[in-house]
């Protein structure tokens, strides 16, 4: 996400107040009321049924790759049966961004529990230097070498309007470690800056994600573990104050039904009859030897069962305390990649520690055959001085409201016992009752009042 244009913004927002409904004034059901009834569905791997068992190998050690040791003999993408190190490469194929060349507009934001919103827009372009996919990026690309190049021209808010960013991001092992080169263009500048490079596991400026949460993490960085199977009936929430949004589809604006928004799109064709997805629950533990001092320990994702998309994602620390919930909406952006041409429409990240809600919105996405000769004037640092959009996409994702926001993802407390623990603080827990009476965020200041801020709209 654009941490520049965060910060900028956060130097000149604007607050104007809101009044928020009462929770007594909400006559609709609690929103946890279906699927509540529907949380039992979960299995471990004992529990699982003949055919999900068929598609697991539980070998812990398997052969490895002649010329990379540290990943599978066995070529990509795999055939099943998988063990749950083969389902998480599966997974690491739907990184935050598509692994292939394209140009987006990114939405992004953030509210606080007390109610104020940052939003940002940037459009974005995206170069690799091998194949799309994750088989180009470990096959085509030696580690120290980047494997992709992300040009970001900041449209909103108007401040920010101009500032730019240069992301070169590396294939990396563990003799080659760092993971970025990093270039800001800052209009009032005027000038080019190389950044240090962000440490992977702290959250942006005024963001709740963190730096490997939008680049990704290597799955050999991580051992891996299946603790079952379950069934997800949503990820992303709109409240109920938001019962549309304008998308914009192939250049064109689309009013949507944020009720008729389906987790994977309309086109997949593995839904089952009530609507919920069959899921893999894997676990994910950071292997010190990679990732020596890092501040995440384990990670629990649920990845629908036949292309391992991860639909939800949770972070625990070393004292196995929850720190962010991950969960994201799909869409079939590259039909001609298959089943590997899955991309996050909408991703939102609650920070549980401070209780921040950030979402990011990929709008008018485009595949984009750069040519040479693009790739060769775009994607450098020098190009940011032109101050050249050179293919404007427009969005109207910007929240209007704070009370529009989206909702914090469900916490499921009784899913997989002692391999998670999803439990929150007693004044968080209370903002999330206040959340699911009232169908919508409930801000509550230190005076008691409720109020709220928003920076202004687009």
């Amino acid at each position: 996400m654009n941490s520049e244009a965060l910060k900028l913004n956060t130097m000149r927002r604007t607050g104007r107040l809101l009044s928020l409904l009462m929770v007594a004034l909400v006559v609709t059901p609690p929103l946890g009321a279906v699927a509540d009834e529907r949380e039992e569905q979960w299995k471990t791997v004992e529990q699982m049924s003949a055919e999900d068992k068929a598609l697991f190998d539980p070998a812990t050690s398997t052969p490895r790759d002649a010329a990379i040791p540290y990943i599978p003999a066995e070529p990509y993408p795999f055939q099943a049966p998988y063990t749950a190190e083969e389902m998480g490469y599966r997974s690491a194929e739907f990184v935050h961004i598509g692994r292939w060349p394209q140009a987006i507009v990114d939405v992004f934001g953030v509210v606080t529990s007390s109610g104020y919103i940052n939003q940002g827009v940037s459009v974005s372009y995206t170069a690799l230097n091998g194949r799309p996919g994750l088989e180009g990026y470990i096959h085509d690309v030696k580690p120290g070498e980047p494997y992709a190049r992300w040009t970001m021209f900041d449209t909103f808010p108007p401040e920010s309007e101009g500032t730019q960013q240069l992301w070169l991001p590396y294939r990396t092992d563990m003799e080659h470690r760092t993971k970025m080169d990093y270039y800001i263009y800052s209009e009032q500048l005027r000038r080019v800056r190389r950044q240090p490079q962000p440490l992977r596991d702290q959250r942006f400026p005024d963001n709740s994600q963190t730096f490997d949460d939008v680049i990704g993490r290597d799955p050999w960085e991580m051992d891996w573990q299946l603790l079952g199977t379950d069934v997800l009936y949503e990820t992303i929430r709109f409240p109920n104050t938001r019962p549309t949004i304008t998308q914009n589809i192939q250049g064109q604006f689309v009013e949507r039904q944020t009720s008729a928004i389906k987790m994977m799109g309309d086109d997949y064709p593995h839904y089952r009859a009530d609507g919920g997805i069959d899921t893999f629950v894997l676990k994910a533990t950071i292997r010190e030897d990679w990732l020596p001092g890092y501040g995440e320990k384990t990670l629990i994702f649920w990845v629908d069962k036949h292309l391992f998309y991860p639909l939800r994602m949770e972070k625990y620390n070393a004292k196995g305390e929850l720190m962010m919930v991950e969960v994201r909406l799909a869409e079939h952006e590259n039909k001609a990649r298959g089943d590997f041409g899955y991309a996050a429409l909408s991703t939102v990240y609650w920070n549980v520690e401070h209780d921040l809600v950030g979402f990011s919105l990929h709008d008018g996405q485009l595949q984009r055959d750069w040519t040479p000769e693009e790739e060769k004037m775009i994607f450098t640092p020098e190009f940011m001085r032109r101050k050249w959009l050179l293919q404007p996409i427009k969005s109207q994702a910007v929240i209007r409201d704070p009370e529009h926001f989206y909702l914090r993802p469900r916490l499921y407390p009784g899913k997989f016992p002692g391999e998670r623990n999803p439990a929150v603080p007693a004044e968080i827990q209370a903002r999330i009752d206040a959340q699911e009476a009232a169908g919508h965020l409930v801000f509550v200041t230190a005076g008691g009042a409720k109020s709220a801020e928003t920076a202004p709209a687009q």
